[in-house]
């Protein structure tokens, strides 16, 4: 098992529990639009992409114009549905707060927008918690690489040297074009079944056991593994 130094972790569905309000703010943008809703799934597939690479996953066929629309729509849905900030995932707070006392340097790799973040992380008084964030709006999209490779860079560390933390598949496709081990959570948008054709180096279904298998993870032999738990 490589000794990591760098943890990145995606935001929605991995750290924070907002699936059900992504889902739910884009059924109501679209019905503000007169669109068609997406199916549950169709939606949840598309989370961890830039709003506008989502939109175009999910309605091809519109026009700019009304792309551009419906982004509005969301974004106003989504910020009313919340008004109270979604809650992180069991676990997160004294997980994060304990790999952090450990050594591990901490960073947020996510499709929402820079000003989307920055609302939470005040909610929360997480300004200044992880050593780096990137957002989707300041880098491309997932799940091209750039945005690990600007965090990489930020830190000084080595893809080698990182762990990238996602319930999505362009977490994963993103962290093995930079190179980069990764890890999925089974509790967000896609199941591990879905996730496990990208070939993680290790599976949850809580963020508990990604807490446990990082505090060993110095004291193990250096065996390259692929682990799957739960």
């Amino acid at each position: 098992m490589r000794d990591y130094e760098l943890l990145i972790f995606d935001w929605d569905g991995t750290l924070v529990d907002s699936i059900g309000r992504i889902v739910a703010a884009m059924h109501a943008a679209t019905d503000q639009c007169g669109l068609e809703r997406c199916s549950d799934e169709a939606v949840k597939g598309i989370i961890g992409l830039a709003l506008p690479e989502a939109i175009a996953v999910l309605y091809p066929a519109l026009v700019l114009e009304q792309a551009e629309r419906l982004r509005l729509r969301y974004s106003e849905c989504y910020v009313a549905l919340d008004q109270q900030p979604s809650p992180l995932f069991p676990g997160v707070e004294h997980g994060l707060l304990a790999l952090r006392e450990q050594g591990y340097r901490l960073a947020v790799a996510t499709g929402k927008t820079r000003r989307g973040l920055q609302r939470i992380l005040d909610a929360l008084g997480w300004q200044d918690f992880f050593d780096v964030t990137r957002c989707a709006d300041e880098t491309a999209s997932k799940p091209d690489p750039r945005m690990l490779h600007e965090i990489l860079q930020h830190c000084g560390v080595t893809a080698e040297r990182a762990l990238m933390v996602g319930d999505a598949s362009f977490d994963l496709v993103m962290a093995q074009r930079a190179g980069m081990d990764a890890v999925a959570v089974g509790y967000g948008a896609q199941t591990l079944a879905a996730l496990s054709v990208h070939d993680p180096k290790l599976s949850v279904s809580d963020f508990m056991q990604l807490s446990a298998w990082l505090a060993r993870a110095p004291a193990e032999p250096r065996i390259e593994v692929v682990e799957h738990v739960g």
